[in-house]
């Protein structure tokens, strides 16, 4: 009877490990599903997560810094976004950034929060790439959309800045430098910081 009961405690552990969800230990706790998920009407397919390297995945990490919680700081050096949490902690996302050329620093506010958003082409993107005329008028939202399941749209004391915290089907473009200047999730990680972060909330682009 031992023997089954240990058995059952190591395929309990085993099976915890296996999730990425432990939260035994200290951190960084891993919080991710990066499962299949429908979500208004649109099915979402799965995230092959163990091509991702391990330090993208969504996940709590020890973070120190000055600013209120629910502010969030993105270093696109190491590609990361924080969102800070209380009691020195943050949850940390694994992010795209902009190509050379496209890169940007400085402080904004999320203006406003769309779900499954239409996808819009600035004029200058499209005299670079005149394919995507067809979509002047806006690209309406699905899976292909490049701005995924979500956006949060950053303004500054100019108005809209032009940038935008967004999902994308293209996962493996996580930890690189390929987007236009926007900053961009695995669809499943934007969903989840779309549903912590609030309109108002300070972003530190660094």
């Amino acid at each position: 009877m031992r023997m089954k009961s240990l058995a059952i405690v190591a395929g309990l552990v085993l099976a915890t490990a296996l999730s990425g969800c432990s939260t035994i230990g200290s951190l960084p706790m891993f919080t991710n599903n990066y499962g299949s998920v429908t979500d208004a009407g649109y099915r979402l397919p799965s995230i092959p997560i163990s091509k991702v390297p391990r330090k993208y995945h969504r996940q709590i990490v020890r973070f120190d810094s000055q600013e209120k919680p629910g502010t969030i700081i993105v270093d696109t050096n190491e590609k990361f976004l924080y969102l800070v949490m209380a009691d020195g902690k943050a949850m940390r996302y694994g992010i795209g950034v902009g190509r050379e050329g496209f890169e940007w620093h400085g402080t904004a506010r999320i203006a406003l929060k769309r779900e499954w958003p239409t996808w819009t082409p600035p004029r200058e993107m499209i005299r670079r790439q005149p394919e995507l005329a067809k979509w002047a008028g806006g690209m309406p939202p699905g899976l292909s959309n490049p701005l995924g399941a979500r956006a949060m749209y950053l303004f500054n004391k100019g108005g809209d800045s032009g940038y935008r915290l967004h999902g994308s089907p293209e996962w493996n473009s996580i930890g690189k430098a390929m987007s236009s200047g926007c900053i961009r999730l695995m669809n499943q990680d934007i969903i989840d910081l779309y549903n912590r972060a609030e309109v108002g909330a300070k972003v530190i682009v660094k």
